[in-house]
């Protein structure tokens, strides 16, 4: 719901009150539902993005689309979409700074809603990526989970703040919150295992049927029906954790649709997640990368 155009900037050093000498910079397509498409796309999955996209950034915006191998049903906006900043160093330290996003009308809330609906009714799976822009109700992915279980189309949420929270008790098939969200969310803070496990129950009894809570380089904590698992990958350098929680997503959905089971696609997720955050800038793992990474994962259940 929130596309933007990507810029990242690779600096030498980030320091507060000193000066960083710029690398390099290079702009790209993005979003959180970009990104698990491009890694869905990777994978060998089939995948179409639905985005709102207007002014003059947009024309850009579909020019790097293009090259990402993918259809896009895009709904014509009026406002400029987003540009987002995304500042490393060659150490990983990593600043994010997001733009709000463009303004949208009723009209074009309303559009993206039917587009949506052109589409479900070929899809296994609906995911519902990212912040929503200003002038889309809180509640517009719950409304978009309801109208997929009316067509027995199962849905992944990831986002934050109040969509996550309304989201939620819409009854999503699984979601998937990083740490910061969680806490944000259940307005506690996760600082032990015991606590991340006691926060992924608490998720799911407010109406997920699965959850998978992201712990960055921890790995994450999955749920599902009574049962939960850990799934931790090795000791390693992340050099870049933006859009790691993306691929995670990304790799989860798409592992379930070729029939594994949910500790099966917890550790995909986790292995994709991983092995993207080692990579400098906005890149994503291969599948032969996060097959890799996967054979190292420690994969547990947890026994409550």
């Amino acid at each position: 719901m929130n596309p933007a155009i990507d810029r990242t900037i690779a600096v030498d050093r980030l320091a507060f009150d000193d000066r960083a000498y710029i690398l390099s910079s290079s702009d790209s397509a993005g979003g959180r539902g970009i990104n698990a498409a491009c890694v869905i796309q990777a994978f060998g999955g089939k995948t179409l993005a639905i985005l709102p996209a207007g002014g003059a950034p947009a024309a850009r915006f579909e020019q790097f689309m293009d090259h990402c191998g993918f259809p896009v049903a895009t709904v014509p906006i009026r406002n400029d979409i987003r540009l987002n900043l995304t500042i490393t160093d060659r150490h990983g330290l990593t600043v994010k700074l997001n733009e709000a996003g463009p303004r949208l009308d009723a009209e074009e809330v309303a559009n993206v809603e039917s587009t949506i609906d052109k589409y479900l009714g070929s899809a296994t799976w609906l995911m519902l990526c990212g912040s929503l822009p200003p002038g889309v109700p809180a509640d517009f992915y719950a409304r978009m989970i309801a109208r997929a279980k009316k067509k027995n189309v199962r849905t992944l949420l990831d986002t934050d703040g109040d969509a996550l929270s309304r989201g939620i008790e819409a009854e999503p098939t699984i979601v998937t919150p990083n740490q910061a969200e969680a806490e944000h969310l259940l307005n506690t803070v996760l600082l032990t295992r015991s606590s991340a496990i006691a926060a992924t129950r608490r998720i799911q009894a407010m109406g997920a049927n699965s959850v998978v809570l992201s712990l960055g380089s921890r790995g994450a904590i999955g749920a599902t029906g009574s049962l939960m698992w850990e799934a931790i990958p090795p000791r390693m350098e992340a050099i870049s954790p933006i859009g790691a929680g993306d691929a995670l997503a990304a790799a989860l959905l798409w592992s379930m649709e070729n029939g594994d089971d949910f500790p099966a696609a917890l550790s995909w997720g986790v292995a994709a997640g991983s092995a993207s955050a080692k990579l400098p800038g906005m890149q994503f793992a291969t599948l032969e990368q996060a097959r890799a990474l996967r054979g190292e994962l420690d994969l547990r259940k947890i026994e409550l």
